[in-house]
């Protein structure tokens, strides 16, 4: 189970001002070597933080850089680290100088900002380079720790003209704008940076993919842990197959959120009999968030194809034209392949049993999931 290409993968390609990562292990040794290396100012911002050791081994770094004189913020979702984050170690931080900060914690004032959470995970060192991508802080991601079944997934590590724009994205949280600023604004050489915050921002995110998918002409290749696609989604991909693009979907067979995997399967038939190719992962949990467009561009970010990282949650996505990159991305993307099952449009159509009703409670909820 553990023998194929990405579970082995513990190098980190250079992509110019890009390096990739696969394994949890790689991704918090470097983030941890480059925030004891602060001088001035760590952001961060997590879904998930747990009091584990990883967890610890990050409060550690964080109130060290504090005490130095570090301007040291860390952003934490109320939800997404509810059950993870102890009291005990959210004090711990303060105490050592760390701002801390929980994304929208229940208020009786404004109860239905409560459904929207900030799912992105960034880190920012100084000016000098920034993280996102899809691992939260968490054992869980861990071989060391968790062991063979740990998750996949992918993150990046930027060093070149977008730090900058992480910053402004990072700083901008929670701020009202004082002028409108379009999002291109956050344009760097390694491609762009895209935030879907605010009001004006909200459905920039599903726009922006409904294009790019549409305008697939050779390739559509997609990885996501919970692929629950609006109808604009899923006319993009068809739109594809129909210009001949290769449209690939990689979900996991073994998902930690059943009701969202019962109405990913919801959508399978309709996309199987128009040529999109769907394939699970096998060994362990997907978590990865990733695309490949064409020869020419890739994605990698917080956002999963559903709606609630499309039209509720704050995300954030790198969206990239660096060759290099790409070509990382589509070899992880071969290797997975190579570990995953491909689902027949025949034998789908052909299922046997009362399956058809978990999917259907799955896609009746599939907005608040």
């Amino acid at each position: 189970m553990d023998s194929g290409p990405s579970a082995q993968s513990t190098t980190d390609g250079q992509s110019g001002a890009i390096q990739r990562f696969v394994e949890g292990d790689a991704l918090y040794a470097a983030m941890l070597e480059d925030i004891r290396h602060a001088s001035s100012a760590v952001r961060m911002e997590t879904y998930i933080y747990a009091a584990d050791e990883i967890g610890m081994a990050f409060a550690s770094a964080l109130i060290d850089r504090a005490r130095a004189g570090c301007r040291v913020q860390l952003r934490i979702d109320a939800v997404g680290s509810y059950d993870t984050m102890s009291a005990a170690l959210a004090a711990e931080l303060q105490a050592g100088g760390v701002r801390l900060e929980w994304c929208r914690r229940w208020s009786w004032r404004r109860p239905l900002e409560f459904h929207r959470r900030n799912h992105r995970k960034l880190l920012v060192v100084d000016e000098h380079c920034c993280y996102l991508g899809g691992f939260n802080l968490h054992r869980e991601a861990s071989a060391q720790h968790f062991g063979p079944m740990r998750w996949r997934d992918t993150h990046v590590r930027l060093s070149g003209s977008l730090v900058a724009r992480a910053i402004q994205a990072f700083d901008e949280y929670g701020k009202l704008p004082t002028r409108r600023r379009p999002w291109r604004q956050l344009r760097g050489a390694e491609g762009y940076l895209v935030p879907n915050l605010g009001l004006r921002r909200r459905f920039l995110l599903n726009r922006l993919l409904v294009r790019y998918f549409r305008g697939a002409r050779q390739r559509l290749w997609l990885a996501t842990p919970y692929f629950v696609p609006p109808a604009a989604i899923q006319r993009a991909m068809i739109h594809a197959v129909r210009r001949g693009a290769d449209v690939r979907v990689l979900v996991p067979r073994h998902s930690d959120v059943r009701l969202a995997q019962w109405a990913s399967r919801a959508a399978y038939a309709r996309l199987l009999s128009r040529g999109v190719r769907i394939f699970e992962y096998l060994p362990r949990m997907l978590h990865a968030k990733t695309a490949l467009i064409d020869d020419d561009w890739s994605m990698v970010g917080t956002a999963n194809l559903d709606y609630r990282s499309l039209f509720i949650n704050d995300e954030l996505v790198l969206l990239s034209d660096v060759g290099s990159l790409h070509r990382q991305l589509e070899s992880d993307y071969a290797a997975d392949l190579a570990e995953a099952e491909e689902i027949e449009a025949s034998a789908w159509s052909r299922r046997l049993g009362w399956s058809w009703i978990p999917e259907l409670i799955g896609w009746i909820a599939r907005r608040w999931l």
